[in-house]
């Protein structure tokens, strides 16, 4: 089977409420690049780009992208360097599209979830096994409160335990007076049961008001940290003075990252991606090391529609140390049944069904490839503009 060609769409979902962090106050959620790549079998893969221009590296370390950089780089570079490549092939895959693009993790990524998605339909198995078998039927949610005000955050909270979550994870970094009333509202409102964590997206402005809210949600009853300021240094810095977990994010992007936080004790714990390595591939060259260190993860992500959230889930069922509840979207469907809050971010997708949410956790679906069906219309009806093939 030969990579033949492609074509990307610039999608908008509808979403239902805004969704920002501290690094993201503007651009808004679900306006992604959709990856169809084609092959000479007849056989078709799809992949998905999240791409954001304010998502990146601690100091620059990587930078943003945009739905648009990503269909450039897919058409004119990483597509003529793959064509004639098996979508299985998928280090060779990797090789040449670092030969001609350096760096743009999530083009490529796109192209890598594409591959994985054709390879296994051509051989009849869910990404999953390619990716060395399943540990788990899925990943647990974290329903994830973007910066709003206090009461409506604890009133969308309320809801979404009341559809299944079981975890809620509180956008911070802006505000540490909200951020801890924020904190203590939730436990007072939700009961000990239910866990919180935290997630400054870099947003602080100093080591000494980063350890000072934390310390401040900890009694509270938070269980991780995440990502409170920029930077490896920093981090482990707050590590040092407070009690719970540190996760790093913007620090974690790649293989050589863990290394860093490892050396320096900067985080016990990491949010894995798809997209910030690079691809499925690529993120399990993450994960590995990251696990053989000590250290462990959730399935990070940057809202994903159903394409990217499937490899979110074939990601993180497949990992070793994936033991974290997770921002892995809920799917819904417009006109079918399901959560009307509980992760959910859009109100419409571009699969023809949603993902499987059961006692708060997403399940992973076992048929071939990524397990869903794209909906052409569907992805056509919410194009921003014609789709660019090649």
């Amino acid at each position: 089977m030969k990579i033949t060609g492609a074509e990307v769409f610039l999608v908008a979902l509808p979403s239902r409420r805004e969704h920002t962090w501290a690094s993201k106050m503007e651009t808004p959620i679900g306006h992604h690049a959709i990856v169809r790549i084609d092959t000479d079998e007849g056989i078709s893969g799809w992949g998905e780009s999240p791409a954001i221009a304010t998502w990146g590296g601690a100091h620059m370390r990587q930078y943003g992208e945009t739905p648009i950089t990503v269909r450039h780089l897919v058409l004119d570079y990483l597509l003529p360097a793959i064509t004639g490549c098996d979508p299985a092939d998928i280090g060779l895959i990797h090789q040449r599209m670092d030969k001609v693009v350096k760096g743009n993790p999530y083009a490529k990524a796109a192209i890598d979830i594409a591959c994985y998605d054709a390879a296994g339909r051509a051989l009849g198995v869910p990404v999953w096994q390619l990716l060395g078998g399943k540990r788990r039927d899925g990943i647990e949610v974290a329903h994830s409160l973007g910066i709003m005000p206090v009461e409506q955050c604890v009133e969308e909270a309320v809801q979404a335990v009341a559809e299944g979550a079981r975890t809620i994870k509180c956008k911070t970094g802006l505000d540490p007076a909200r951020d801890v009333a924020l904190v203590k509202a939730l436990r007072e409102r939700l009961g000990d049961e239910i866990r919180i964590r935290v997630d400054g997206n870099e947003g602080y402005e100093t080591i000494h008001e980063a350890v000072t809210v934390t310390r401040a949600q900890e009694e509270w009853g938070i269980f991780l940290c995440e990502q409170p300021l920029a930077g490896a240094d920093a981090l482990a810095e707050v590590q040092r003075r407070v009690n719970v977990p540190v996760m790093a994010d913007e620090s974690a992007w790649t293989a050589l990252d863990i290394i860093e936080l490892h050396e320096k004790r900067a985080a016990q714990c990491f949010s894995c991606y798809v997209t910030k390595p690079g691809g499925l591939w690529r993120a399990r060259q993450q994960a590995e090391l990251a696990a053989h260190l000590g250290l462990y993860c959730d399935i990070g992500g940057s809202i994903e529609m159903g394409i990217g959230n499937a490899a979110n889930l074939h990601l993180g069922v497949s990992l070793e140390r994936a033991i974290l509840p997770s921002v892995c979207p809920v799917t819904r469907i417009e006109g079918v049944e399901g959560p009307e809050i509980a992760g959910v971010y859009y109100r419409d997708d571009v699969i023809a069904e949603p993902l499987r949410f059961e006692d708060g956790k997403l399940l992973c679906p076992d048929g071939p490839g990524l397990g869903i069906e794209v909906d052409e219309e569907k992805v056509r009806h919410y194009a921003l503009a014609e789709a660019a093939r090649a």
